[in-house]
């Protein structure tokens, strides 16, 4: 029995060792690769730069009538479009605009991020059960994960700043993308691509005649859960240096100061709101055409 009460020491120690190889393994990468690593990922931080200073330095009203105009014509809804105009408005009163402005440019290039990975993966996973079958796990680990832990990686390779913040929200809001375009494309009818077959279109015509568009109001959830998702992680990634409304809510944590962390969070449940609802009302829209089409 002694080899018993030994075996919890002799884990600790393998457990130590492993520990150790894996870590100065990853360091001597980050080292070796990081830098070639980071500048790939400039173009992005390019553009999230350039985005953020047109919402920044463009004059307010025009900001304004732009994002209101997009809320309408997404949801064609007057309600959701004078709503978005009063909680826009009431944030810029308030003084939060220049930090609502660098919240909205980074969900969007996430968002855009997202859409661009997720729906070619989707599609893959649509059409091999067996690409689905390794595709979920990895799903099921990047939704249950804390979040905190995708920084730790991320840092070691890229530092601080806005590109580990973008690679930190896309990996946390990007499995609902993948998901549902996944979903949305095997729950066309099969009668259809039936008819699609008889008429011989090709694998591609079918897909993006067919499957896609019949798909589309699926794939527009999905995209409405990864903003949603997005914005949650705003908050998280400004540990790492990005700036927005995530900001102001840790120093209002660390100060406790509870009116701005109050303010800021509800500006964050606002643009949350504006977003939500004006992506709903359009998957709503697509819904309804989808259904007169298939009809």
């Amino acid at each position: 029995m002694e080899w018993l009460q030994e075996f919890p020491a002799m884990s600790r120690d393998n457990l130590r060792v492993m520990r150790q190889t894996i870590d100065g393994a990853f360091k001597d990468f980050t080292r070796a690769y990081g830098d070639a690593i980071e500048s790939a990922f400039d173009p992005i931080k390019d553009f999230l730069i350039f985005l953020e200073h047109l919402l920044i330095n463009s004059p307010w009203p025009i900001i304004l009538a732009v994002l209101v105009g997009i809320v309408y014509l997404m949801s064609r809804n007057t309600k959701i479009t004078i709503g978005s105009l009063v909680a826009l408005c009431v944030i810029g009163y308030l003084g939060m605009w220049e930090d609502t402005m660098r919240t909205i440019a980074m969900v969007t290039v996430c968002t855009m991020m997202a859409i661009v990975l997720g729906i070619p993966l989707g599609i893959l996973m649509a059409r091999s059960d067996r690409i689905q079958s390794i595709i979920n796990p990895v799903l099921d680990l990047m939704q249950t994960m804390p979040s905190f832990v995708y920084l730790i990686p991320v840092v070691m390779i890229f530092g601080l700043g806005k590109v580990p913040g973008m690679i930190a929200v896309v990996i946390y809001a990007i499995p609902p993308m993948i998901r549902l375009t996944n979903l949305g494309i095997r729950l066309v009818d099969t009668d259809v691509l039936e008819a699609a077959d008889a008429f011989g279109s090709s694998s591609w015509q079918k897909l993006t005649n067919v499957q896609l568009p019949l798909a589309l109001p699926t794939i527009m959830a999905g995209v409405n859960q990864t903003i949603m998702m997005a914005l949650a992680m705003v908050v998280v990634a400004a540990l790492i240096g990005v700036k927005g409304l995530g900001q102001p809510v840790l120093n209002a944590i660390a100060n406790q100061y509870l009116t701005m962390g109050v303010m800021n969070g509800l500006a964050i449940v606002a643009i949350a709101i504006i977003f939500d609802r004006a992506t709903q009302a359009y998957g709503k829209r697509l819904q309804k055409h989808s259904e007169v089409i298939h009809g």
